[in-house]
């Protein structure tokens, strides 16, 4: 369990750095941040989670952990965090 989170923290580190790339003519500000997210780890996060998910699933996932993670894990590293919840429920 413990490859697959380091694995998943991968992927979504990865996204992180190519929305950067994306989003550098503004600093990185993008409001609709989990549509982007959804769209570039749609082919490549349910292979890892062994599960299949739409584009709306996946985007509400991102909000969902996105508003839960302050509250639950306050500092946490959120692509850490995002790879262990997802690990936990799907695999």
């Amino acid at each position: 369990m413990q490859d697959k989170i380091q694995e998943l923290t991968d992927l979504f580190n990865e996204a992180k750095e190519e929305h950067v790339k994306a989003y550098s003519d503004t600093d990185g500000s993008d409001p609709e941040w989990p549509i982007w997210y959804a769209d570039y780890l749609l082919d490549r996060l349910p292979p890892l989670l062994e599960a299949s998910m739409t584009r709306s699933e996946l985007i509400y996932l991102l909000v969902h952990l996105s508003k839960i993670q302050p509250a639950d894990a306050p500092g946490a590293d959120w692509a850490r965090y995002y790879a262990r919840y997802l690990a936990e429920r799907y695999l």
